[in-house]
């Protein structure tokens, strides 16, 4: 059985019952978790026989932040910021527990990042640190898949981090009183083929969720259902000699105490005619 903080975008297989999340993120978190006690107290599924969808498959925003654990800084050709590193990815890049992410044509540089991701429910702009926690409802986890390639092209991250369905999401939204405030104090592991490839607690982070959350609001409104992919620790396969980057058949693991395990296929993506010539 599901626990009352544990929130699944899913569809049930041979169902037409959807668990919208983003509606209930925009009544409050009073609904929500309403809805979470209810589910708890009678409903029971296989979790073989769902399709998981992203937790929230719209959001608002979706923020990342980049060099946040000072290890992954020191893999990487970057100082380490004394202000945090954000950039946006966007909804057609997510996919769901258990369904592929996709290495593009473009490039075989696709790599790994665990992230934990914080779920806004209540918007606002100039949030102090004071009340930052007040304004998440829960927290997820992410695969933040990266064509390093297309990343480095450019001092702007933007394109090598937003490739369709190269973002893992889910499987669940814990709701934020499941888990210490702030995310604080969460071993996250990274496993590619069942291999530990990252490893930290969520303590490393060196700009917390409340200084994010104030950190943004100083220049843009949250609103209810945004996500703040909270960055990356070290191990990633671009920073490895040799590199080890995700391929066709190879399967990717996120986890993070608390919050459950993200578990993704990687698949290649495959041409329009090659998909229409099979159809044929």
């Amino acid at each position: 059985m599901e626990r009352a903080g544990r929130l699944r975008g899913s569809i049930a297989a041979g169902s037409d019952r959807t668990l919208d999340l983003e509606h209930l993120i925009a009544e409050g978190p009073e609904e929500l978790l309403r809805v979470g006690h209810k589910l708890a107290e009678g409903a029971e599924f296989d979790p073989d026989a769902v399709t998981f969808l992203p937790p929230l498959a719209r959001p608002p925003k979706i923020i990342c932040v980049g060099l946040n654990y000072a290890d992954h800084t020191k893999e990487s050709p970057y100082e380490q910021p004394n202000y945090p590193t954000l950039f946006a990815r966007f909804a057609t890049t997510l996919v769901g527990h258990n369904q592929p992410i996709v290495r593009p044509l473009a490039s075989t540089s696709l790599d790994f990042e665990g992230e934990m991701v914080v779920v806004i429910g209540r918007g606002g702009r100039h949030i102090p640190k004071s009340r930052a926690h007040d304004h998440v409802i829960g927290y997820s986890i992410f695969n933040e898949g990266s064509v390093r390639e297309y990343q480095f092209k450019s001092p702007q991250w933007t394109v090598g981090k937003n490739f369709d369905s190269t973002g893992g999401f889910g499987p669940a939204l814990v709701t934020a009183d499941e888990v210490p405030a702030g995310g604080k104090g969460l071993r996250l592991e990274t496993r590619l083929n069942d291999v530990v490839v990252q490893s930290a607690t969520t303590d490393d982070m060196l700009f917390d969720v409340a200084t994010l959350i104030e950190t943004i609001s100083e220049a843009i409104t949250l609103e209810a259902g945004d996500l703040i992919v909270s960055g990356t620790p070290a191990g990633i396969g671009w920073a490895r000699n040799p590199r080890l980057l995700m391929k066709d058949g190879d399967k990717c693991e996120v986890s993070i105490e608390g919050l459950g395990k993200l578990v993704n296929p990687i698949r290649d993506e495959v041409r329009r005619e090659d998909m229409a010539g099979k159809a044929a």
